[in-house]
């Protein structure tokens, strides 16, 4: 269904682009990368054969002017994460899933064990932008964002469950166990530093 992806940054930089009333040369220069990236999602489309109600370009320009032209659509998300992928770490792969919903079993079994909900895989990988986008309509692209200084708890917890959970759900579990351990290190790392990585973004598409 998808590859599923992992970086990050601070958010906060995105959300200024995006309400700007005037742009920083930095901010310019930024956004013109995210501009390109949007139109060579376009040409993918285009060559795939596959027709989207608002392109990508089109989506990124609604959403600097504050005004999505549609209620629904994948453009805006693309368009968004667009502006993400320019400001944010190099992605970490987090592989190939054919079944997004599977995640969706995961929280169910870790939950039961006394996972907190927040903390759960799907809540973590799908909860969605900071902000209200138009709905993308089909099961892609999924996208969430957790707080960075929240990494240690989700370690902890899938730590405290990991010896009870079913083989196939504990090999999900692992799959971010290994990032959220080396984002626990970083997160105490960047403020030591006085960094400002607040925001892990994961895109599934």
């Amino acid at each position: 269904m998808g590859n599923l992806e992992m970086s990050t940054g601070d958010m906060r930089d995105v959300i200024r682009l995006l309400t700007a009333v005037e742009r920083t040369p930095e901010q310019d220069r930024v956004l013109a990368a995210a501009r390109e990236q949007c139109t060579r999602a376009d040409a993918r489309f285009e060559n795939e054969g596959v027709r989207l109600d608002v392109p990508v370009a089109q989506a990124l320009e609604d959403l600097l002017e504050g005004a999505p032209s549609a209620d629904e659509g994948p453009g805006y998300m693309y368009a968004f994460q667009a502006l993400v992928a320019v400001q944010f770490s190099d992605t970490c792969d987090l592989g190939h899933w054919n079944r997004p919903s599977w995640f969706h079993t995961v929280d169910d079994e870790m939950t039961r064990l006394g996972v907190p909900g927040d903390l759960a895989p799907a809540s973590l990988l799908f909860g969605g932008p900071p902000l209200r986008l138009p709905h993308p309509g089909d099961a892609v692209p999924r996208m969430g964002t957790f707080p960075a200084s929240r990494a240690a708890e989700v370690v902890e917890a899938y730590e405290a469950v990991l010896d009870r959970l079913d083989p196939d759900v504990r090999e999900t579990a692992e799959v971010l166990l290994g990032p959220m351990r080396d984002e626990a290190r970083e997160w105490e790392a960047a403020k030591a530093a006085g960094r400002t990585e607040d925001t892990l973004f994961f895109w599934l598409h």
